[in-house]
Order: structure tokens, then C-alpha cells, then sequence
């Protein structure tokens, strides 16, 4: 228990955007906060750089751009010298030919060439004249809007290749939401006659740290040490007990050995799924249950040093060839310069979406890397002799997967943490199993932190939406959208 007078003290569980975040604003304000992250060597979670040789790797590929005030300034106040700005650019490679990335079907009929793009129109007449009243599942939403070709040539390998469901297994409800402002019929009369389609603008450019998003998280760790708070790498939370009043937190190295911590209160960005299994004494067998129900889509990069100028000046490409596992391709020195070292080489980081235990994750690296250079090389984005080195970086749990009764589940350990773990604050991507962006991780930690210091339930941060921003008359729904199973509710 603490003292009277005397601020309670804070440990942050993840060394990501949300922890960092509440820890720093914690010891801004002079109130004691610790975070400890299981990582041994960087900072920032799926926001992290990893380096190689002198090249840079951005894990998950990050723009920052944000709608929300407040962390546009928490950004700059972390950040106060590295932010570029970058023009936005992300397409589709498909049959070694690039279209516009979110698709525009006129640019996309153009690119495909007068023969396939007359069967791709006579294959939406044919699915106009016979509308399925309602489909049910995303394969028949698309196929019936679109036509199959395009569903075939557009949607299906992508989709399937992300989220490991064929594409009659995913609910129609998520196409409707998802691809709602595409109309074929109103771009086909556009790229006809001319003019512009009345379409939802899209950034067109964004601010980067110079060396990658990392960056921006070491700089918030040194701030917190130097405001009296600590941060603490190789640190993996195992277990977690509610003691006199207080959290008793013990964590593990990599060496096995432990320490252990106490706190008023405990913010977690942890999985839902790891942190309730770390809960002593157990929580009911319903809320177990719960918890290990909540899945988890995983991938891993696999960067390859080459030894020519990419024939693309892509932050990504989207890879909708069937023939092929990789799913994006990011090129670093596109996000920034100051990705690669300036030797002449380029580094391209070979995406490969997947469930943590299967085939590919359990692939050896240098089985991974003749992989990726092989298919490098089939897409024609390089020659065999043109690629030098190469490296792997694994990230787990990359994202939380919206499966038919994925909400219930998270409802019930929501409703656990509330009534029984007085003082636990589950926030960010995976520690409130929403599927979004670093901003609004970072606007859940915010919100906590403001929760800690008046002690008491302010804001209610399951309401920040999507935008990172927090509407108190209304819920903020789930977020970025994802797919799942047909017949499935969520």
C-alpha cells in the first residue's frame, strides 16, 4: 500500500507504442512508472527497427499520420529532431504490372490491356444479369459486384494469402464493408468518357523518422529513464498476483532468472490471451476459456540485401500472384533514406503472412531467404546474382484475428478485469485485441494514464475509435476492419 500523499506507483507490461506512451506521460507528471519488455535488444513492439549490416528494418511498415491532435504533439514532443516527410506510394504488382493501390477498377481496366479487360467486362455483365440476392460469403459479395474475373485477378489471393481463410470461408458482411465505394459500373464510365469519380481522398503523404519507427521509441525509453522512470528489456511477465492491496509482478529473462516487482497499478499491452494466462490465483474457467479462444494472425519479413536499384519506389507492393507466398514487399529506402547505409545496396523486406507454428513460421532462415530470393526473382523484380545477403525478423501476434465470437470472448475477459483486477489497465492493439493503428494505441495509453492520475474511471478508453479519437456518447466500434467466417457473428 502506498503512503498518504505519496503517488502510486506504475508498471507498464510492453515496451510498445501504448506502454511507452503510458510511461512517459506517467513520468512527465512525476509519478513513478517502470516498463518492462521481453525484448532483450529494441523498443517499440511491432513498431520497432530492427538493424542488419546497416540496414533498417521497419517490422510492420508504419506512416505516421493521425488524425488526433493530441498525438500528432505527443509525437513531435518524443520525436523532436528525425521526422521527414514522405510522398505516399503503395500499389498492386500483378502479372509483372503495377495498378493503384486502394484499386481504382478504370486504372486497373486500362493496365489489364483490351482483351483481358473486355472479359473482365463481360464477366460483371453476366454476374449483373444474374444478382445473387444474398451472397454468403465474400467470394459471392465480390463476384457478384465485380464479376469473377476481377474477384479472381484483385481480391482472391490477397485476401487468402493475409488472412489464411479461403475467400468462401469469409463473411459476406465484411466485403460490404470493406469495398463499399467501389462501383465498376461508374469507373468504367470515367475511364470511357473522362472526369473524376467522387472517391474517399487518401493521404498523400505522411511523416517518417528518418531511421525508421524505432527510432521514435528508443528516443521515448530515454526520456522516461531520464524523468526517473525505468524501462527494463529482457523482462517477460509471467506471473501476476493481487496482494495487499497492491500488484505483485514477476518477471523472467531470458536465463530463466527473476525479479519481482510491485505496483498500485499495472497497464498491459501483453496479449489478452498471455496476460490472463499469467493471472494468480486463476481466473474462473469461463474466462480461461475466453482467453485462449482469442486468435492471432503472425508474419515474418524476410529482408534481402540487393545489390541494384529496385525497379519500384513503393513503400509497399501488394502481391496478387497466386504463384507466390509473399504477400508484401516493402522497400526501405522509400519509407526514408536513411534506411540503408548508402553503399549502393538495397535492402527489400519480403512479407510472408502465417500462423505461429505452421510451415512457414517454423521454416530455418536460410530455407526463408532462398525462398524470397526465389521469388524475387520469378516476380522480376531482381536477378538471381543481384541479391547478396539476407536476414529474418518474426513478429507473433501481429494481428488480432475478428473470428465468429471473437467479441464475446473479449467481452468476458473485459468484464473480469473490471470487477475483479482492480488497478489492471489492458490497452493497445493486443492488450485490448482491437485490430488498429500505432495512433490509436497510443490515445488508450493516453486516456489510461489520465485514468491513473485522478484515480478514477474518466474516460472509458474502449471507446476510441479507429481515428484515435474518443467519443464519450457512443461506442467506437471494433475498429480497423477484419474478416470473419462466414455464417459467423462477432
Amino acid at each position: 500500500m502506498h503512503r498518504v500523499g505519496e503517488r502510486p506507483r506504475t508498471l507498464c507490461i510492453g515496451g510498445g507504442p501504448a506502454g511507452l506512451t503510458a510511461a512517459y506521460l506517467l513520468a512527465r507528471a512525476g509519478w513513478p512508472a517502470t516498463v518492462l519488455e521481453r525484448d532483450a535488444e529494441s523498443l517499440g513492439g511491432i513498431s520497432r527497427t530492427v538493424a542488419y549490416k546497416g540496414y533498417l528494418c521497419d517490422v510492420g511498415g508504419h506512416r505516421f499520420f493521425s488524425k488526433s491532435p493530441e498525438v500528432n504533439r505527443l509525437w513531435d514532443e518524443l520525436l523532436d529532431d528525425g521526422f521527414i516527410d514522405r510522398p505516399r506510394k503503395s500499389r498492386i504488382l500483378y502479372r509483372g504490372r503495377c495498378f493503384d493501390y486502394p484499386l481504382r477498377v478504370g486504372d486497373a481496366l486500362r493496365k489489364l490491356g483490351a482483351a483481358q479487360a473486355a472479359l473482365c467486362v463481360l464477366s460483371y455483365l453476366k454476374a449483373a444479369a444474374r444478382p445473387r440476392r444474398r451472397p454468403a460469403n465474400f467470394e459471392e459479395w465480390v463476384c457478384g459486384r465485380f464479376g469473377r474475373r476481377l474477384f479472381e485477378i484483385f481480391f482472391k489471393t490477397y485476401t487468402e494469402k493475409i488472412w489464411g481463410m479461403r475467400c468462401d470461408e469469409i463473411s459476406a458482411d465484411w466485403a460490404a464493408q470493406r469495398i463499399r465505394s467501389l462501383s465498376l459500373w461508374t469507373a468504367l464510365r470515367h475511364a470511357l468518357f473522362g472526369g473524376t469519380p467522387a472517391v474517399r481522398t487518401l493521404i498523400d503523404g505522411f511523416r517518417y523518422p528518418r531511421e525508421g519507427p524505432g527510432m521514435m521509441w528508443e528516443s521515448a525509453g530515454r526520456k522516461i529513464a531520464a524523468l526517473g522512470g525505468r524501462v527494463v528489456m529482457d523482462s517477460e511477465v509471467v506471473r501476476l498476483t493481487r496482494r495487499d492491496g497492491a500488484w505483485e509482478a514477476t518477471a523472467r529473462d531470458h536465463r530463466g532468472a527473476r525479479t519481482r516487482y510491485r505496483a498500485d497499478a499495472v497497464v498491459s499491452s501483453a496479449a489478452i490471451r498471455d496476460l490472463v494466462a499469467c493471472i494468480d490465483p486463476p481466473p474462473p474457467a469461463e474466462v480461461l476459456a475466453a482467453a485462449r479462444g482469442l486468435r492471432y494472425r503472425d508474419f515474418l519479413i524476410v529482408g534481402l540485401i540487393v545489390d541494384a536499384r529496385p525497379g519500384f519506389d513503393d513503400q509497399w507492393l501488394y502481391v496478387h500472384d497466386p504463384e507466390v507466398k509473399v504477400g508484401r514487399i516493402q522497400n526501405f529506402e522509400a519509407w526514408s533514406p536513411g534506411m540503408v547505409p548508402g553503399d549502393g545496396g538495397r535492402c527489400l523486406g519480403m512479407e510472408y503472412f502465417c500462423f505461429e507454428g505452421d510451415e512457414t513460421w517454423t521454416s530455418g532462415d536460410a530455407a526463408l531467404i532462398d525462398r524470397a530470393g526465389r521469388e524475387l526473382v520469378r516476380l522480376g523484380l531482381a536477378r538471381g546474382g543481384e541479391i547478396k545477403d539476407g536476414f529474418v525478423v518474426r513478429q507473433e501476434k501481429a494481428y488480432p484475428v475478428y473470428d465468429d465470437g471473437y467479441a464475446e470472448r473479449v467481452a468476458t475477459v473485459r468484464q473480469f478485469v473490471e470487477t475483479a483486477c482492480p488497478g489492471l489497465h489492458p490497452v493497445g492493439r493486443n492488450g485490448m485485441h482491437k485490430y488498429n493503428n500505432q495512433d490509436h494505441a497510443m490515445m488508450t495509453a493516453m486516456l489510461t494514464a489520465e485514468n491513473i492520475m485522478a484515480g478514477a474511471r474518466k474516460y472509458d478508453v474502449w471507446k476510441v475509435n479507429q481515428d484515435a479519437e474518443y467519443h464519450e456518447d457512443g461506442g467506437a466500434g471494433e475498429g480497423r476492419l477484419t474478416p470473419r467466417r462466414a455464417g459467423g457473428s462477432a
